[in-house]
């Protein structure tokens, strides 16, 4: 049988013991206690650089944004600007080549010359003024209207259309014009009532009457709206376009400007209707032949 030995431990062992263990813990809890504080100590030092970084990244962020951004506008205004003045000048050489006789021969007969009067409804087709007052009507306009013009006149036939000029100026050319298109002329004076009064035994009926100049021309103009039919006016800065269907402008008041703008009517008229004429050239009906 064997006996068993149980220890016995006094009070001052445990109390020894229990001392020691408290004072190990104490060690513990203070190795901790220091490591949690350099813990937060690192960590005050990282927040403070990381914000001083934060800070400064922002700042250079923000500048270097500005700079970009200058750099991009000064770009894009001179990217901008290159855009334009291509595309201007592509336009103004289309325009050019598009034009029913080169811009030379406009400048030459002075189509683009005007009056030192300019109306309300002409304004628009004003360039500029030159130094001794006299308007400047923008040739490019004054081709389009040209245009416009021959695009109108062409609705009709010859035999419903009458042109009237009253200006000694345009009296070659507007014969001229008559002889190849068949269209009937009124030069030097137009009789009042022709196309109202059906009394006289020269009454006649027509669609179109195109309007050299509306001073000079405003009988065949008056009786023209009191029959309610069409009007082509050809409009100098000093007219009005009042009462008009349709208007070609430019100077109304030279040889060689109405010679330029008879002779496209007339080339454009016999073109569409396929009148077969053997028109003058250009410099017959300026005067330069």
């Amino acid at each position: 049988m064997a006996k068993t030995k149980e220890k016995k431990e006094s009070p001052e062992n445990e109390i020894e013991e229990s001392l020691e263990f408290g004072e190990a813990q104490i060690k513990e809890a203070e190795k901790e206690s220091l490591a949690t504080e350099k813990t937060l100590e690192d960590l005050k030092k990282s927040s403070e650089e990381s914000l001083k970084t934060e800070k400064l990244s922002s700042e250079e962020i923000e500048k270097k944004k500005k700079e970009l951004l200058e750099k991009a506008k000064k770009l894009a205004g001179k990217i901008d600007i290159t855009k334009t003045e291509d595309l201007k000048e592509q336009i103004k050489l289309k325009k050019r080549t598009d034009m029913l006789i080169p811009l030379e021969e406009y400048v030459k007969a002075g189509i683009y010359l005007g009056t030192r009067v300019v109306t309300p409804t002409m304004k628009v087709f004003v360039y500029r003024r030159r130094a001794d007052g006299l308007a400047i009507f923008n040739t490019d306009l004054i081709d389009e209207k040209l245009k416009e013009g021959i695009a109108y006149l062409i609705k009709f036939d010859a035999k419903d259309i009458v042109l009237v000029c009253k200006r000694q100026a345009g009296w070659k050319a507007a014969e001229m014009f008559s002889r190849l298109t068949g269209i009937r002329v009124f030069t030097k004076k137009y009789p009042s009532g022709r196309l109202t009064n059906t009394q006289l035994p020269d009454f006649f009926e027509n669609e179109l009457t195109i309007i050299t100049d509306h001073w000079l021309d405003r009988n065949a103009l008056n009786d023209t709206l009191k029959v309610r039919k069409k009007i082509l006016m050809i409009c100098d800065t000093n007219n009005f376009s009042k009462g008009s269907d349709q208007i070609i402008i430019g100077n109304n008041k030279s040889e060689k400007s109405l010679g330029v703008i008879f002779y496209l009517l007339a080339r454009e008229f016999c073109k569409a209707k396929a009148i077969n004429s053997k028109i003058p050239d250009l410099e017959w009906w300026t005067g330069e032949k």
